[in-house]
């Protein structure tokens, strides 16, 4: 049976945002993605974030894998007029489906005025389009089967071109979803790619830079402005990268913190250190100056830990302050077992800086938080 997905209970509010980190990996981890690839899947994001209401928030196109900082958006209480809904389904289909689509509508229209059919008859039109709406898993399916269709016609090629179901992690607004619009952006800066985020095009904040005054550009400025406000109840649809400087020096402060090559924090003892900075290539003396640090108490910074690559924001079930990840544990009760009272665990290793200096916990103990390299 294949494990249900985590999903938060709160889904549809309009108070509290639904976000999460989306991870896919190309199958065989193979580079896959080349600049014709990339600008392609995010057409279709856009596509997709229009057509489903979903805002992302953040993103990151790597050469084998993709991230997605995605908020599932409340569906519109009153639902969707007809114009809405041809809106939203033309950002996906051609324009003889939305004339079509267009048609049928105004049909239902008229024999509802005349009696001859009843509401549901309209509903029923709408129906076929909006349960795929507001949705994190259709969503995330809708967009990759679209890429893969894609690229197996351009590469002449057929089957699955993802590893395997998409991974996600829930992320509390606030805090959490800042950091990890950061981590996600820092992605190209730590596979040595770039030195500086706003040089790749392919992610959120290079996008945001690079991007233009309209657009996709200003788009991802507005996500980037509603994952560092997004708890406050900013509206990010009225937010201008402009009116916002101070969000984005402060963004690009954290993006640009110097960061640390070798990761030193939790390493209890020297020569544990001492190894695995050689494995790293680090010299000796650079190795006892990391001992130094280490035993006069020098604490890493949160920006530096966003620079490593860490388990906890892929494989953490859910990231936030410690209040949260207990009320989701909570809402999560009957899938673990009665030995286990609370949600929240500190994250360990060199990830426990985002515990002490961040406030942030975890679903999931995952021991040592850093992904070896590969």
């Amino acid at each position: 049976m294949a494990k249900r997905r985590w999903i938060v209970p709160w889904t549809g509010s309009a108070e509290k945002p639904a976000i999460y980190h989306c991870i896919s990996r190309v199958v065989d981890r193979r580079y896959a993605f080349g600049m014709e690839e990339k600008e392609r899947f995010r057409s279709f994001m856009r596509m997709y974030e229009k057509f489903t209401g979903c805002r992302v928030l953040a993103y990151c196109l790597m050469d084998n894998h993709i991230h997605l900082l995605l908020e599932v958006t409340p569906r519109p209480a009153a639902g969707l007029t007809d114009d809405e809904l041809i809106a939203r389904v033309g950002a996906i289909s051609d324009k003889v489906t939305v004339a079509l689509l267009r048609k049928e509508l105004a049909e239902a229209r008229a024999l509802l005025e005349t009696g001859c059919v009843k509401d549901h008859h309209v509903e029923e039109i709408h129906a076929r389009y909006t349960y795929r709406m507001h949705d994190l898993s259709e969503f995330m399916k809708a967009l990759m089967q679209r890429f893969t269709q894609w690229f197996n016609g351009r590469h002449k090629r057929s089957g699955t071109l993802w590893e395997r179901a998409f991974a996600s992690v829930v992320v509390e607004d606030g805090g959490a979803a800042r950091a990890m619009a950061a981590y996600i952006d820092l992605n190209p800066v730590r596979a040595g790619m770039v030195s500086d985020p706003a040089d790749y095009r392919w992610s959120s904040y290079g996008e945001a830079v690079g991007g233009g005054a309209r657009g996709n550009g200003k788009r991802s400025r507005e996500g980037l402005v509603r994952a560092w406000m997004a708890h406050k109840g900013w509206n990010a649809d009225a937010a201008h990268w402009g009116g916002s400087e101070n969000i984005h020096s402060a963004y690009r402060a954290l993006l640009l913190a110097e960061g640390a090559e070798i990761a030193i924090e939790a390493v209890a003892k020297t020569g544990e250190l001492v190894r695995r900075v050689k494995r790293k290539g680090m010299n000796p003396q650079a190795a006892r100056g990391k001992r130094e640090n280490l035993e006069t108490g020098q604490r890493v910074a949160l920006a530096t830990c966003l620079r490593w690559r860490l388990r906890y924001f892929s494989a953490g079930v859910a990231i936030g302050s410690r209040d949260f990840v207990d009320r989701f544990f909570e809402s999560q009760r009957e899938r673990f077992g009665p030995k286990r009272s609370n949600g929240a665990r500190r994250m360990r290793g060199e990830a426990s800086v985002l515990t002490r200096e961040g406030g942030l916990f975890s679903l999931r103990d995952l021991g040592m938080g850093r992904t070896p390299e590969k």
